[in-house]
C-alpha cells in the first residue's frame, strides 16, 4: 500500500505497474495529434514526474514505440494500454497517462497544451489556460 507521498498505477490487464514519489511536476491536458492518435481520445491528461522519483514495479510486458525523433511512447504489450511518454525535449522526466494513476495526486490539471490542435467536436467546460503548440 503506497504512502500518501507516493502514487501508483498500471495498465488494464495489470501486467505493467509503476509507482512514483510526489510531488508531481505538473498535470496537463494535451490536444496534440500524436497523443490523440496514440490514445484514441480527444485529448490526453498527462502527469509529469521527475525520472528519479519514478519506478517500474512490473515491466515485463512494457513496450516502447519511437513515435517521433527523440520521443517514445510506452505501452503494455499484453493489453495495449498507452502508459508513458518520454522525450529528449524534456530530459529527466517521464510523463504518465493520468487515467492510469490510481491514487490522488498533489494537483489537478493546470492547463491545456497544443490547444490549437483540439478537436472541434468536444466542448471544454473549464477555465484552465489554453496554450498553443509549444516552441522548441
Amino acid at each position: 500500500m503506497p504512502s500518501p507521498a507516493t502514487a501508483q498505477g498500471g495498465c488494464l490487464c495489470g501486467a505493467t505497474r509503476f509507482d512514483f514519489d510526489l510531488p508531481t511536476k505538473w498535470v496537463a491536458h494535451c490536444h496534440c495529434t500524436m497523443c490523440r492518435r496514440a490514445h484514441g481520445a480527444a485529448f490526453v491528461t498527462w502527469v509529469g514526474v521527475e525520472a528519479t522519483q519514478f519506478r517500474w514495479i512490473s515491466e515485463a510486458q512494457l513496450q516502447w514505440y519511437a513515435s517521433s525523433p527523440g520521443a517514445e511512447r510506452g505501452f503494455c504489450g499484453r493489453c495495449g494500454s498507452p502508459i508513458a511518454f518520454r522525450s529528449d525535449r524534456w530530459p529527466g522526466e517521464i510523463h504518465l497517462a493520468r487515467a492510469l494513476v490510481e491514487d490522488e495526486l498533489d494537483r489537478a490539471p493546470q492547463l491545456h497544451v497544443f490547444h490549437d490542435h483540439h478537436v472541434p467536436w468536444v466542448r471544454l467546460g473549464d477555465d484552465l489556460p489554453r496554450k498553443g503548440s509549444l516552441s522548441t
